[in-house]
């Protein structure tokens, strides 16, 4: 991967595992200075770049991570706003507890910490946010009602933002990512009843004929972090092998 990132600065919410984590390998190899931020240190594997803690459910998290960034680089060029995290429940099971707590990580964060760091930004003459949305955002599967309506407000929350801060030179994009591999998605499917029809069913519902990975996201990333990208802008795009482009057959 080319330096098209060279002398940046980028913040990564949960950067150091899944997703994420694919997303600051992606941005330390196009030659960005990453910063992660999350609750638990980062994996040996990203030895080069800095880690904030911070819970992003916490609302005090926002400037804590900015006054980090200030103090450590005293800029900020990009921001992925990547942490979040799923349950399954039935709307009858739901607690309002259960529903705050998505809402604080998945779609509160990402308002509030692109709100702290926007002066830095602007001062460093724009930038690039990018927010981690989800197919899901688009559709459904049982029992992910707070999940999806996250994501789904994320997705908005990219088009109003970008309407907003363009006349600052602030772009900002969202990507949806479809089924991207993790520890737990694999343990998932392993655990079915009969693990090789499952992955093969699996498989059948990508046109790509396979999942993605989390580099798959990570060079979209890339993307529209960069210069690339200067004229993408309020976009939500797809990254999902095709799957929800494909219409399902009852056989």
């Amino acid at each position: 991967m080319s330096n098209s990132l060279a002398d940046k600065i980028a913040v990564v919410t949960g950067g150091g595992q899944g997703i994420g984590l694919g997303i600051s390998r992606a941005l330390l190899a196009a030659g960005a200075q990453v910063i992660a931020a999350q609750r638990s240190s980062l994996p040996d594997e990203l030895q080069d770049a800095s880690w904030i803690e911070a819970d992003l459910a916490d609302p005090q998290s926002y400037a804590a991570i900015a006054d980090a960034v200030e103090r450590q680089f005293g800029a900020v060029d990009i921001l992925v706003n990547n942490a979040g995290f799923m349950f399954e429940q039935t709307l009858d099971a739901m607690q309002l507890d259960d529903w705050n707590r998505m809402l604080a990580v998945n779609l509160t964060a990402p308002v509030f910490l692109s709100k702290h760091l926007l002066p830095l930004m602007r001062a460093n003459g724009g930038g690039s946010i990018i927010h981690i949305g989800s197919i899901e955002g688009l559709a459904a599967n049982p029992e992910h009602a707070a999940y999806c309506a996250t994501k789904g407000g994320v997705h908005a929350l990219t088009k109003a933002m970008a309407v907003d801060l363009g006349r600052d030179g602030i772009r900002v994009n969202a990507i949806a990512p479809g089924w991207i591999r993790s520890q737990l998605s694999d343990n998932y499917i392993n655990s079915q009843p009969d693990p090789v029809s499952a992955w093969d069913g699996l498989y059948q519902m990508h046109p790509a004929g396979r999942i993605g990975e989390p580099e798959d996201v990570g060079k979209l990333a890339v993307y529209l972090a960069s210069d690339d990208s200067a004229f993408v802008t309020g976009q939500v795009i797809v990254i999902d092998g095709g799957r929800t482009s494909k219409l399902p057959l009852p056989f």
